[in-house]
């Protein structure tokens, strides 16, 4: 697996034409998702990116233009290499062999055009996160990858049957009135198979699943916890951050200074962001200082067992469950 970061580099309008005259577009595959309401065209060579990208997400017709592109391709460099063209939202991806990336700048596309929408009432906010309902109301939990999010989410869904699930990486927010709204992203989860290893009430149900090289896999989470536990909008009512450092404690209430802080610091828990600078900074600091001031924050320390986290987010979910 290409463990590496990828840098993105933003380029002209002139630059990207210059990148597809170059493509031979007979030779391609061409898929359009919907993804909350954008349409994002994929072009590739490689049929298994076609493959978990129709299970991943929901098609969008094909009489719809596209919002946002990404050219997934391969050179003679055979290096990763990410290009940004912001006017068009377009993205040229070369060299990856990891899907988790191209659909993960995918739904950063559709970031790009739901955040730069200039109607109030159509703005849109992502989140990079994971997001469980209970009975129209839901917690959100952000972290660094690595830091438990979606064991976590496997985790709460496999143990509480009042729980339902929205998406384990990423989802939209809008506010309305005094509250918040938490709106899926993605038609199904894709997750590593290691979920089995701390929940093994679910080894049996994703045994079959077709794994990628990097051991991950498209989870049809309908038919894992049943069609009656998927939600594609929710109350946003509590954030949980997750951090891993044996120097902090288990679990701290925290302020909305603090969390905002934690969050500046830490990225936005977002590595797959197109566009960074100082604007699109100061909208993203002011997006969550207003969020923040509408629901609580709690910082988890996943440094314990995923059971033992669990036990710690008993007192968080009691104040959202009906």
């Amino acid at each position: 697996m290409q463990k590496n970061k990828y840098k993105v580099v933003q380029i002209s309008a002139q630059k990207k034409d210059s990148f597809v005259q170059k493509i031979d577009f007979s030779s391609l595959y061409q898929r359009k998702a919907q993804i909350h309401g954008t349409c994002i065209k994929l072009f590739c060579r490689n049929p298994q990116f076609v493959d978990m990208w129709e299970e991943n997400f929901h098609a969008m017709s094909e009489n719809t233009r596209p919002h946002a592109r990404i050219f997934a391709l391969n050179d003679k460099s055979k290096k990763l290499k990410v290009f940004y063209e912001p006017n068009s939202k377009t993205a040229f991806i070369y060299n990856c062999e990891y899907y988790g990336w191209i659909k993960s700048i995918a739904l950063s596309l559709a970031s790009e055009y739901l955040f730069d929408s200039p109607s109030v009432e159509s703005r849109r906010y992502p989140i990079h996160g994971s997001f469980i309902d209970f009975s129209g109301r839901g917690v959100a939990i952000m972290g660094m990858p690595k830091s438990g999010k979606t064991t976590l989410t496997y985790g709460l869904l496999s143990s509480d049957k009042s729980s339902n699930f929205l998406t384990d990486d990423w989802f939209f927010v809008r506010f309305m009135g005094d509250g918040v709204r938490a709106f899926s992203a993605e038609k199904n989860s894709y997750a590593g198979s290691d979920i089995a290893q701390n929940w093994p009430n679910l080894k049996e149900k994703i045994k079959h699943i077709k794994k990628d090289g990097h051991g991950r896999a498209i989870v049809d989470v309908a038919n894992l916890f049943g069609q009656n536990k998927i939600r594609t909008q929710s109350e946003f009512c509590v954030l949980v951050i997750l951090t891993r450092n044996p120097k902090r404690p288990e679990w701290t209430n925290l302020t909305p200074q603090k969390a905002l802080s934690l969050l500046s610091k830490w990225d936005f828990c977002n590595p797959h962001q197109l566009t960074r600078n100082s604007k699109r900074k100061k909208e993203q600091l002011q997006f969550f200082r207003t969020l923040l001031e509408k629901i609580p924050a709690y910082l988890l320390n996943t440094i314990e067992t995923p059971t033992q986290s669990l036990g710690r987010l008993d007192g968080a979910l009691k104040s959202i469950k009906r």
